[in-house]
């Protein structure tokens, strides 16, 4: 079975600061048409930052608000990449920005698409060890506060619904399953 699809047509519907908006006309393996609305987006990186090393390591959670669900909410340090951003220069970016700590050590735990059936965006996943606290600075607008768990802890707060966070919880996920530390 053939489940590739033709790009016919494509029209810009929203170009804004963080996302733009394409509708797509595109042939399907029957060779019908149809219609795609595609959000792209530049993508981000998401840090599990490793504060103590442990049989129960002590990682940095954010807490902040996310104006799209209304909510304050705990999660990993994270950050969209600017246009053309190299993963690996914003990955230490952001978690100085938004923890206040540099990393010696990093470790690529790949990528994960967040919502492949509408967005294009991608999610770089990183992991951080050996840190050093130099201070934090968050961007303009951004009300961040960086906080200390247990890994325990973290993931109690996951599976009671506490972090309902897709890029934590597949981050998390990724770090402390067969990878080392």
């Amino acid at each position: 079975m053939d489940f590739g699809e033709k790009t016919l047509t494509s029209a810009s519907i929203y170009n804004g600061k963080v996302i733009d908006v394409v509708r797509d006309e595109v042939e399907i393996s029957t060779g019908r048409h149809s219609f795609r609305e595609v959000v792209k987006h530049s993508g981000g990186v998401v840090i599990v930052a490793v504060k103590k090393r442990s049989d129960d390591p002590t990682i940095l959670l954010v807490k902040q608000f996310r104006y799209p669900i209304k909510q304050v909410v705990y999660e990993l340090p994270a950050g969209k990449l600017e246009k053309g951003e190299d993963p690996d220069f914003a990955c230490k970016r952001e978690l100085e920005e938004e923890t206040g700590y540099r990393a010696a050590n990093w470790q690529s735990l790949g990528y994960i698409n967040t919502s492949p059936g509408f967005c294009d965006e991608k999610l770089y996943l990183y992991l951080a060890s050996d840190l050093e606290f130099v201070g934090e600075h968050p961007d303009e607008g951004e009300i961040i506060k960086a906080y200390e768990y247990k890994l325990s802890d973290v993931k109690k707060m996951i599976l009671n619904g506490g972090i309902n966070d897709a890029k934590t919880i597949c981050a998390i996920y990724r770090a402390f399953n067969g990878v080392e530390l």
